[in-house]
């Protein structure tokens, strides 16, 4: 009995709320709807808060409460997860505030926004991509805050999800081998690119390791005439992976094929 008793109250309660919302939005008191649009902010209801924002923000143009309703706008929007209009909203405070209260913030949302929507490597990186670059905006401009730490292993998550895809794209074409075309030299070309562009990623050692093996196969699959100049390229590139990872993961399985291009070049 004393549940159904609650249950009724509360229910009681919700409509209530309700009517009194569905009166707001139809109310023309645009310094009410702000007031109620902050409230709904801080508890939580992001959809009340910017619905009703989004009604008054043409009215504050040009006003005091013009910065702050745009700033209340995007973190409702990202409190709801919509992370692509909070992009949105902080990318319009930060390009029509610069110098307002919020504005390092708002930078540091738009990389964080991207951040969240940033997809597995397999599906296009364009949000990546944005989330880099607005990082680095944000670390050109506020390298002194106390988010810049944050924000550059942020950074580094996105450029290691972006190397990471490009080691698929070379794994996938040693893979392919002769089908189609020489794909160890696309193999070879894209490790080569992400050991330029991430010197520092967490992958480079596989990435290396897919250089020599592409090399050393590509010289294995070569015709005669090849074959001497290319083991004599494979056997350089492996004495150089194994000079820079002589402990490493695939340190061992180098040592054998230095072992046989030393051989081949032999013979």
């Amino acid at each position: 009995m004393k549940k159904k008793i609650i249950y009724v109250i509360g229910l009681v309660l919700a409509l209530s709320s309700c009517s009194q919302y569905q009166k707001l939005l139809k109310s023309t008191d645009n310094e009410l709807k702000y007031k109620k649009a902050q409230e709904y902010h801080n508890k939580g209801d992001y959809v009340r808060a910017y619905t009703l924002l989004e009604d008054v923000i043409a009215y504050y143009r040009g006003t005091p409460e013009a910065a702050p309703i745009q700033y209340l706008l995007a973190d409702s929007y990202f409190g709801n997860k919509d992370y692509e209009t909070a992009i949105n909203y902080y990318s319009s405070y930060v390009r029509n505030f610069p110098n307002g209260e919020q504005a390092m913030e708002c930078s540091y949302m738009i990389g964080y926004c991207y951040y969240k929507i940033s997809p597995e490597p397999k599906l296009d990186q364009a949000a990546t991509h944005s989330g880099i670059a607005a990082f680095d905006t944000f670390l050109e401009n506020y390298s002194y805050s106390e988010r810049a730490t944050e924000a550059q292993k942020l950074k580094t998550e996105l450029e290691e999800k972006l190397a990471y895809k490009e080691l698929l794209n070379a794994r996938l074409y040693y893979k392919l081998g002769n089908y189609q075309g020489n794909n160890y030299q696309s193999s070879i070309i894209v490790s080569r690119n992400v050991l330029t562009e991430y010197p520092d990623t967490k992958y480079r050692e596989e990435f290396a390791f897919l250089i020599v093996k592409s090399k050393y196969t590509e010289a294995q699959k070569s015709v005669a005439s090849k074959k001497a100049d290319r083991y004599r390229n494979a056997m350089e590139e492996c004495e150089m992976f194994i000079a820079n990872f002589p402990n490493g993961k695939y340190s061992k399985d180098a040592e054998k094929i230095l072992a046989d291009t030393k051989k081949q070049i032999k013979n």
